[in-house]
């Protein structure tokens, strides 16, 4: 039997069952076709069964699907790692991989923390944002800040809490920093947090903090990655120490994420000495067929101009939802390819799933958040519909 995520397996409905999908539709088994409008949790940027990526997996299944990274090495991970040291800004250079966007983010904690261990500094404090979501693992749910996934935690050690307000954030640094061995946030989008946005100029001010005080700064952009905020990597306005990225990182077709570190990172383990080593190794790191998608991943984003389609689609939900109100809307939001609309009761909610469905669309809204992240090849006429739909709920 199938154990689902985010559910209450007793009352839960029973789940659409998708047996086709293509471009941006999924295809049920009773014959519906419903444009997803949340990218299969934000990952099928380019959609569903498109020819490059999967021509990238077979092509690479038929040499090998997966060889280990301990002892050994392929051209696919090389290739990738070469393509990202390239691609990312700065001297983001050194990649870890691992099989998922909440494993990425375990190695960039256990990095930032042995990386003052190697230096003899045991600081093991991190501070994290208010309502920030890093994953269900066992160190993302501590510096999590999510009461409604994270309730069974229990006391959280070892971790500090800020809102994103400038004043917070230089308090935290006057008052612990020297206790942080890093700050980790969600840059500009927090996402299963409530689709909260905040401003640049609050990241720039924690990149002078880090500096100033000798903290490591951590992006996770498993989410806000590949274009999701509007900027291709928020790493290209402000650029972290360690950078995580996943979801989208394949396009969608296989789980897989890397950890990135700058070169003053790498150098904290680089030695003689074994004991400096990064002891930690995931069964599917650089696994060929994921590096394999994911490289063509990347030139498709390159080459079609996907940052184009993420500001012309940015365009299309600013218009659309200009004048639109509601009683039971607290708030409309729009960043890059994101919007959101929060209710003030999640109950204004109920049946919005079916709703849609029933007008061609899939969504799954959570908690008080009615949201689309929209696959990026998404029509101008396809991405109305999903606007509209999420309009006509309130009417």
């Amino acid at each position: 039997m199938i154990w689902y995520p985010y559910e209450q397996m007793k009352t839960m409905k029973p789940p659409y069952e998708i047996v086709d999908a293509e471009g941006v539709y999924l295809y049920t088994k009773e014959g519906d076709r419903m444009i997803d409008s949340i990218s299969s949790w934000w990952s099928v940027i380019h959609g569903y069964k498109h020819p490059v990526l999967t021509e990238a997996v077979k092509r690479q299944a038929d040499v090998f699907s997966h060889v280990m990274l301990g002892g050994l090495t392929h051209a696919p991970v090389q290739a990738l790692s070469d393509k990202l040291a390239d691609w990312l800004p700065g001297d983001l250079d050194y990649c870890f991989f691992s099989d998922s966007g909440s494993v990425a983010v375990e190695v960039a904690l256990k990095m930032a923390l042995q990386f003052n261990v190697n230096r003899g500094d045991r600081r093991r404090t991190v501070l994290a944002l208010a309502h920030s979501y890093h994953g269900d693992t066992f160190k993302t749910m501590e510096v999590g800040d999510d009461e409604d996934y994270h309730f069974a935690f229990g006391e959280k050690k070892g971790v500090i809490h800020i809102p994103t307000e400038i004043s917070a954030l230089e308090e935290a640094f006057l008052q612990y920093h020297g206790e942080l061995n890093c700050f980790i946030v969600e840059p500009l989008l927090q996402g299963a947090g409530g689709m909260r946005m905040y401003d640049l100029a609050f990241l720039k001010r924690a990149r002078q903090l880090c500096d100033a005080y000798d903290v490591l700064l951590i992006f996770d952009e498993v989410a806000t990655g590949f274009g999701r905020t509007g900027y291709r990597f928020v790493a290209d306005e402000v650029q972290p120490d360690i950078l995580v990225l996943g979801k989208a990182l394949t396009g969608g077709y296989i789980g897989h994420a890397v950890t990135v570190a700058n070169s003053r990172v790498y150098q904290g383990f680089y030695g003689d000495d074994p004991s400096l080593a990064l002891m930690h190794g995931p069964t599917f790191m650089g696994n060929a067929l994921a590096c394999s998608v994911a490289y063509a991943s990347i030139e498709l984003f390159e080459s079609q101009d996907y940052m184009a389609k993420i500001q012309r689609m940015t365009k299309i939900m600013h218009r659309e939802m200009a004048g639109f109100s509601s009683p039971k809307v607290k708030e409309v939001r729009i960043l890059g390819g994101c919007v959101c609309l929060e209710v003030h009761n999640s109950a204004a909610l109920a049946g919005y799933q079916e709703f849609a469905k029933k007008r061609g669309v899939f969504a799954r809204p959570f908690l008080k958040y009615l949201y689309a992240m929209p696959p990026y090849v998404m029509t101008e006429e396809q991405l109305v519909q999903v606007l509209s739909v999420m309009k006509e709920w309130f009417i």
